[in-house]
């Protein structure tokens, strides 16, 4: 469903990008290229933007063109994985290469698709034996909507939390274009479960509270047929809702919704939306039992959580509804629907109740989810976020928690970013600052220049696609150090 009076306003807040010129920091010495040879361009910190270069030879005229292949990486390790032998799930079209034939020589070479990278490799792929090819004046016009002029400084002289900052606002910076990015690489474009993170990172940093607002009213003009918020938006060729919905990003839209409120006052967006807020409500309390449990779904996406398909899901649904739930009786107050913020009070109360009496382990003293009673880091942070379990109930959960061997563990960033949340809740201020900090410092130590959409410090080249070459390594999800640095433990 199209509401053109949400979009008009969307669309009027779209970001002006800026560009910069980057030039490379090291390119491998082989001055001079035949076919065969190749050539690694290291541009000293990730970039989103276009590559142009000028390509002039050496020797005779050049007699016939010059076929390349241009082959870019976010990390190093993609340069070498080759993209012929990628079998996984998610399409090779997110492979980042490109084979271009030059036909006039010397000329300047302007790729027109924008890339997320740091290395690029050029290799001649064949060109005559009469001339060589060399390059010159190489270059990156980098974009983003991230004005760095108005970056706010972090008040901090540990160098360990001023790296973590710095890599988490570029993997901020980077994923700021027309809209906020999931990631430049791979998927492009505006994820709400990534979208509910950027935002409480922009309002520590950037403080563009215009591009949140533009994404709200996104999601907000773009629903389905019933109604219901999107997982993500496509931007272009003109904006439209995707064909995925999954039950806790459609209540994110709540929470989000309430967090811009609190950053900004925007009482008339609050107004604006709130229509859209009741009905995520309607929709997920057709998924309760008349036990007011969340039923669970061998339907795979129905409800996101991690990127763990061994993971179920109801227990952190459940939690997840409770979360939203609490959002949505604060934005009832700032509308002054009444009617709504009572129903919704007593909807928490027997969510909250069912919780504790259906879905906690009374012998484990742990929420269990699904038929098999699983139990999981997610299930317990997300009854925590949602308020199921409070003061020292919630740390004796957490050190339970982690005493149990068969407790399924949390593989994302975006997961982690939940349990560091969920720590610093319950007072747990100095537990949730180790855990960022070896958990996200893993990836500085693996050379990490922005931060990755997975990462498993026992298998740090993991992946959920099948290789590393469609991983991206730039995802929003991850820019959560930045947000808690500066909201938790640096003012």
């Amino acid at each position: 469903m199209r509401n053109e009076k949400l979009l008009k306003t969307a669309l009027g807040l779209l970001p002006k990008l800026i560009y910069k010129d980057v030039s490379p920091i090291n390119m491998t010495e082989t001055q001079y290229l035949s076919k065969g040879d190749s050539i690694i361009i290291d541009f000293g910190d990730h970039q989103v933007g276009r590559l142009a270069f000028d390509l002039k030879s050496v020797g005779s005229h050049a007699d016939a063109p010059a076929f390349l292949k241009i082959h870019f990486a976010e990390r190093e390790i993609e340069l070498y994985e080759n993209p012929a032998e990628y079998k996984g799930w998610i399409s090779a079209s997110w492979i980042e290469e490109e084979q271009i034939h030059v036909d006039v020589i010397p000329s300047r070479v302007s790729l027109e698709r924008r890339y997320s990278f740091r290395y690029v490799k050029i290799e001649v792929l064949d060109i005559s034996d009469k001339f060589k090819l060399y390059l010159d004046n190489v270059v990156c016009t980098s974009e983003s909507s991230a004005d760095d002029s108005k970056l706010v400084s972090l008040n901090s002289d540990n160098q360990l939390h001023k790296n973590l900052d710095r890599v988490a606002i570029k993997t901020l910076h980077d994923c700021m274009q027309l809209v906020f990015e999931d990631g430049p690489k791979r998927d492009r474009r505006l994820w709400i479960g990534d979208l509910r993170m950027q935002a409480l990172a922009n309002y520590e940093t950037y403080r563009n509270n215009d591009l949140v607002k533009e994404c709200l009213y996104l999601f907000g003009a773009l629903t389905n047929d019933e109604e219901r918020v999107g997982a993500c938006i496509f931007l272009e060729p003109e904006p439209e809702v995707d064909d995925t919905f999954m039950f806790d990003y459609s209540l994110f839209f709540i929470n989000t919704l309430l967090d811009y409120y609190k950053q900004t006052g925007d009482v008339q967006a609050v107004n604006d939306l709130w229509h859209v807020c009741k009905r995520q409500i309607e929709l997920a309390k057709e998924n309760l039992d008349e036990n007011y449990v969340v039923r669970d779904s061998d339907k795979l996406g129905w409800c996101f959580v991690d990127w763990n398909l061994m993971l179920n899901k109801q227990a952190s649904a459940q939690g997840i509804f409770l979360y939203a739930l609490e959002a949505a009786i604060e934005l009832a107050q700032i509308t002054g629907d009444v009617m709504a913020e009572e129903e919704y009070a007593q909807d928490y109360l027997k969510l909250k109740s069912a919780a504790n009496s259906i879905l906690f382990d009374e012998e484990k003293k742990l929420y269990v989810s699904g038929a098999d009673r699983q139990v999981s880091y997610a299930s317990q942070v997300w009854m925590i976020l949602g308020g199921a379990v409070e003061g020292n109930g919630a740390v004796k959960l957490i050190e339970r928690l982690r005493q149990e061997e068969s407790a399924l563990t949390m593989v994302t960033p975006y997961m982690f970013h939940n349990f560091v949340e969920a720590l610093i809740m319950i007072g747990e201020k100095a537990q949730a600052l180790k855990e960022m900090e070896e958990y996200w410092g893993g990836m500085l130590k693996e050379g990490a220049d922005t931060f990755w959409e997975l990462y498993n410090p026992k298998n740090p080249n993991e992946s959920p696609y099948g290789g590393t070459i469609v991983n991206s390594y730039c995802h929003a999800w991850s820019c959560g150090p930045t947000y808690f640095l500066r909201k938790y433990f640096c003012n």
